[in-house]
């Protein structure tokens, strides 16, 4: 039997084993995905230790995403974002990945958001805007971070190729000419909030919200309200264990079942 998991600190909220295990079900893989939960300073011991135990492939969540970079071979996307979600242990050393930034990508393909060229407006420059914003640029699309620090968008900016930084107040005139929104922040998770003023928005735009407790964000409300295409932050959740699934055993994952695993615990 195969196993996978979650590395993290505290995972007891993740809804990936359910998603991961309907997945193995439909695909008739004797595999099992267990949670791991680690003290902060442990991380390098317990990657070492599931290599040892013969785990396949491990996800990795908060707070380890940046520190895992140093204790597995990263691919060139998990360098240039400077952080891993998804290691692979079946070339023998640990790789690292970051399928976030190909989770959101694949969510956004996946409503017909077309990116090539398309003018992108990431809220946030923390570790979601990071992987969102080099995910667009390398899918070709122009990018423009906003962030409430705006130190902070301009030097992720710096990184992203073609990118711009701006301060969070810049976004209604941003948006006058964009294709595309993404919020990358924790803004309308705990309150009925929104990163963006609703007389901002347009029916020219796709409003992707990386938040997805709860799933129908003010953000989203409002954007549907102006007429732009909508995608909720389930999807981005989804195609990341998409991503790592299919990198752990070559198969094509059920998507429509993990799907369905997911939203019906949401």
């Amino acid at each position: 039997m195969d196993v996978y998991g979650l590395l993290g600190n505290p995972v007891g909220h993740s809804l990936s084993p359910p998603m991961h295990e309907a997945a193995y079900d439909a695909l008739g893989l004797e595999a099992r995905y267990v949670t791991f939960e680690p003290d902060p300073g442990d991380l390098e011991r317990a990657i070492d230790g599931a290599a040892a135990l013969g785990v396949a492939g491990l996800n990795v969540t908060i707070p380890f995403k940046r520190d895992a970079l140093a204790h597995v071979e990263p691919d060139d996307l998990a360098r240039r974002i400077g952080a891993v979600n998804t290691i692979d242990f079946s070339g023998g050393a640990p790789t690292g990945h970051n399928t976030d930034a190909t989770g959101a990508i694949r969510a956004l393909r996946e409503h017909d958001v077309a990116l090539e060229e398309a003018a992108a407006v990431v809220v946030g420059a923390g570790g979601a805007g990071r992987a969102i914003a080099f995910g667009l640029a390398d899918a070709g699309a122009e990018v423009a971070v906003a962030n409430r620090t705006t130190a902070r968008a301009r030097d992720l900016a710096e990184e992203v190729p073609g990118a711009t930084g701006h301060a969070l107040e810049s976004v209604p005139d941003l948006l006058v000419d964009a294709d595309l929104l993404v919020n990358a922040t924790s803004v309308g998770m705990e309150a009925d909030a929104s990163p963006v003023s609703a007389d901002a928005l347009h029916a020219d735009l796709a409003v992707m919200d990386a938040v997805y407790r709860p799933l129908e964000t003010r953000l989203l409300r409002d954007a549907e309200a102006a007429g732009a295409t909508t995608v909720d932050g389930a999807w981005m959740l989804l195609f990341q264990g998409v991503a790592a699934l299919e990198r752990w055993t070559g198969r094509t994952a059920p998507t429509a079942t993990m799907n369905e695993a997911l939203r019906s615990r949401l």
